[in-house]
């Protein structure tokens, strides 16, 4: 399975959408694209320094339209899978069918100027934890009244918070860790963005959205999210929680990923994975940061992703486990039997608690995929639902 990943805040880089100005259409999108969002995509894509992408209201749209841009010139029909990281799950959901690019544009403008207020309203920021116990760094965290903001897997926690509480951690640091502070605005994913979640709330309230093509994660519990309108709420919700990269890697992992891309500004999330991954076998990468890296893009998905086919195949819908753990069927449903949709055919046994499966359209439920107690990761496919094309 192949894997397309949209970075978050941070990857941006000086003139890293130059060289794409030079495919045909790309300046009339973003010129579109900068009336939505209230930004000079191309002066900040091509001639803004990094003090001037540094800047949340604008960086935020400005990953966005590279994610998108990008995701333009690949064959997404056969890529399985979609992550973004933070802002960057706004252009994952787009890549997944679930936004109009126009809507995922608008709302990362509306999501950057909101969380930009939010950040001027009290003293806030953000710093990165190096190693550590993590139970140990946790406790720390919660002691001082400050926020665990990311977790980005191989050793690295980012806390949040008032920036007094930050210099008392940093001051008395948990032993064996090292606290890198941030150059960041303020504490991102805490409820000191609560007036940004409010803002986009009631924006995102007039999208139209769809369900996802392909298995789409949400940075909120690395779980594949299987209806659009739910992916709507949760990119909402993630302006105030944390952001869960270590368990979306770990369900790459589950899901048994062989090969990764990663949209420009590329590169952080590819080092992630490659520490993170690295005893279970790291995926494939490219690291996809100019229009001359498409062609090893596109070949890495004809090596890994979902090959199409000419021939009459079966029109079916499949349903997946949206959490990892062990899968029951329902009772007394069978091979053969007719369902709606809506209803449900299971349930995922978790130790948090059941997760109900249900099935996206109605028809016949040709195929059980998981029996049960069978383990199950987020997005793997659980039954088959429908008929012949």
């Amino acid at each position: 399975m192949l894997a397309v990943l949209a970075p978050g805040q941070g990857a941006q880089k000086p003139g890293f959408l130059s060289s794409w100005l030079d495919l045909p259409g790309t300046d009339a999108r973003l010129r579109w694209w900068s009336a939505l969002s209230g930004v000079d995509l191309i002066h900040l894509g091509t001639q803004a320094d990094a003090d001037e992408i540094k800047d949340t209201a604008r960086t935020q749209p400005l990953l966005v339209a590279a994610a998108l841009i990008a995701g333009e010139h690949l064959p997404l029909y056969d890529v399985g899978l979609v992550a973004g990281h933070s802002v960057g799950e706004l252009g994952a959901a787009a890549l997944a069918g679930v936004l109009p690019a126009e809507a995922a544009i608008t709302l990362a403008g509306v999501r950057g100027r909101e969380m930009a207020a939010a950040c001027k309203a009290e003293p806030t920021g953000m710093s990165a934890v190096l190693g550590g116990d993590e139970a140990e760094v946790l406790a720390a965290i919660d002691e001082l009244g400050l926020y665990t903001a990311n977790r980005n897997g191989a050793g690295q926690i980012v806390v949040a918070g008032a920036t007094d509480a930050l210099g008392k951690f940093a001051a008395e640091p948990p032993a064996k860790t090292r606290i890198v502070s941030l150059s960041v605005a303020g504490a991102f994913h805490t409820p000191y963005m609560s007036p940004a979640e409010q803002a986009l709330a009631a924006m995102a309230g007039g999208v139209t959205v769809s369900d996802p093509a392909r298995i789409l994660l949400s940075n909120l519990d690395g779980a594949a999210v299987i209806h659009g309108r739910e992916m709507l709420q949760r990119l909402v919700r993630q302006v105030t929680a944390p952001v869960r990269w270590d368990l979306c890697m770990r369900t790459l992992r589950d899901l048994g990923v062989t090969g990764v891309i990663e949209l420009p500004p590329a590169g952080t999330l590819a080092g992630l994975i490659k520490r993170e991954l690295k005893a279970h076998g790291v995926p494939e990468i490219v690291t996809l940061n100019t229009p001359d890296d498409l062609p090893a893009a596109r070949d890495l998905i004809a090596r890994h992703g979902m090959a199409p086919s000419l021939e009459p195949t079966p029109l079916f819908h499949v349903a997946v486990a949206a959490s990892a753990g062990m899968f029951q069927p329902a009772e007394g449903l069978e091979e053969g039997q007719d369902v709606r949709a809506g209803q449900a055919i299971g349930q995922i046994v978790t130790r948090q608690g059941n997760v109900e499966v249900t099935a996206h359209a109605g028809g016949v439920l040709t195929e059980w995929l998981a029996h049960h107690d069978d383990p199950v990761a987020p997005g793997q496919p659980v039954a088959r639902i429908g008929g012949q094309q």
